[in-house]
């Protein structure tokens, strides 16, 4: 402490009383960025950096929350934050800030090595991945969400073009809770399963000819990119929930498609509001 403020009472204005009694449902710090390891299927784990968002709820009569105490718990954790992890800082958070409900919500990139699939060349290819995780008095709750680029071929452009067919890339963001841990990867795998052909980073002539050729033969409205991924993780009886997006850029309109499917079950209200 600065010897100028030894001896000094510093006021606590988060700790005062509020009288409008309106409880907040989340306060807390945005945009933390720090690293972390991930599960990765095929190397173990893979260090990334992700941005960190740490909220709890606020009860109706404290006027504010104490903003460097959610920074203290994360650091309390170390420096590399393993996704083992999560559930005990949200509890941290609880205890340390004590609040009912705690949020940790982690965004980062997520690589890839794929091989083309005729000239087998090798690139990476990045996914965005959220983990949120969430405990409500002892319970908890952990959602993990997957954004993966795709290609799309319109059937309908297919059915009245007497040449070529209009395609697009399309993202498909699924979210979903399950019973058992599940790979990022095995969700890679089922949306690009679903759409007209794979994203690659590296692409060699034969590789560009293969791609388009195969998004010809497997044309998908959004409509199908949805329903398709929904089959797939229908199949499972280890996914509880899902909600599964789909967003067509649109190359020949100035607007894009979207659809979206949800299982319901599983939902827990407390945690996922």
């Amino acid at each position: 402490m600065n010897s100028k403020n030894q001896g000094i009472l510093l006021a606590d204005c988060q700790s005062q009383q509020d009288h409008r009694r309106i409880r907040i449902d989340r306060v807390g710090v945005k945009g933390l960025r720090h690293p972390i390891e991930v599960r990765d299927r095929s190397f173990a784990t893979q260090p990334t950096v992700a941005t960190v968002s740490l909220l709890v709820d606020l009860p109706h009569h404290f006027k504010g929350t104490h903003m460097s105490r959610f920074v203290e718990v994360l650091n309390a954790h170390g420096r590399l934050i393993h996704v083992k992890n999560l559930f005990s800082i949200v509890h941290a958070l609880q205890e340390r800030l004590d609040a009912e409900v705690a949020h940790l919500i982690m965004e980062f990139p997520y690589f890839l090595e794929k091989k083309a699939p005729v000239s087998a060349a090798t690139g990476l290819v990045d996914y965005q991945v959220r983990f949120e995780a969430a405990a409500c008095g002892p319970e908890t709750d952990f959602v993990m969400t997957v954004i993966v680029p795709v290609t799309t071929l319109c059937p309908c452009s297919k059915a009245i073009s007497d040449r070529g067919a209009h395609n697009q890339r399309g993202y498909v963001t699924a979210s979903l809770r399950s019973g058992e841990p599940i790979w990022i990867e095995e969700v890679i795998d089922i949306v690009e399963g679903a759409a007209s052909s794979p994203i690659y980073s590296l692409l060699k002539r034969p590789d560009e000819k293969f791609v388009t050729e195969q998004a010809y033969d497997h044309p998908v409205f959004v409509e199908d990119l949805v329903r398709n991924v929904a089959v797939c993780l229908n199949a499972r009886s280890d996914i509880l929930w899902y909600r599964v997006e789909a967003e067509n850029m649109e190359s020949i309109h100035n607007h894009a498609a979207y659809a979206l499917v949800e299982k319901h079950p599983g939902v827990n209200s407390s945690l996922s509001s």
